[in-house]
């Protein structure tokens, strides 16, 4: 029986790094990583997604689908609620003459 390492049965099953593929896949990946996070903290701050959507000016619906799918949400909401739980955010944009860093 052969045997394979994540990397290869990675390369195989959702494509080589780099590719469009692997990238959107990575990208959902960490969406749902930080939905994961922020109803976690939600939950260790005791509050309601009524509560967050309030502190935020948002409807519990939309703290609903953000823990769900952080995906769709606007750099600004996801701000907001990250300062609303007295979150530190660092925020780092690299391109090929530029480098950006915001903290918060």
């Amino acid at each position: 029986m052969k045997t394979y390492t994540l990397e290869e049965v990675q390369d195989e099953l959702i494509g080589k790094v780099g590719t469009a593929e692997r990238n959107f896949f990575e990208y959902e990946l960490q969406m749902d990583l930080i939905g994961k996070a922020i109803k976690q903290t939600r939950k260790e701050r005791n509050l309601t997604q009524d509560d967050l959507g309030k502190l935020i000016g948002v409807q519990k619906a939309q703290i609903s689908r953000l823990e769900n799918n952080a995906s769709n949400v606007t750099m600004d909401t996801l701000l907001r609620v990250f300062t609303a739980l007295k979150a530190k955010v660092k925020f780092q944009v690299e391109l090929a003459d530029l480098n950006i860093s915001v903290g918060r």
